[in-house]
């Protein structure tokens, strides 16, 4: 949601219009990931916020060659 129209219930109208959509499709799970970081603190906290729970922290290697 654009910094300007934040804090309105707009994400979480979002959220709940399409969690309720996949159900309705028959989706029984769904997942979402996001990095650790303190600069996805925002997501982590609306995923929660909209019912997800952390499941297993995962962890990315990469090698720069």
């Amino acid at each position: 949601v654009h910094p300007h129209f934040q804090n309105r219930g707009i994400g979480t109208h979002m959220y709940t219009f399409v969690l309720d959509w996949l159900k309705g499709q028959g989706m029984k799970v769904i997942s979402v990931s996001t990095g650790g970081d303190p600069s996805h603190a925002p997501a982590r906290r609306a995923y929660e916020k909209a019912g997800f729970t952390c499941a297993i922290p995962s962890v990315r290697y990469y090698l720069e060659i």
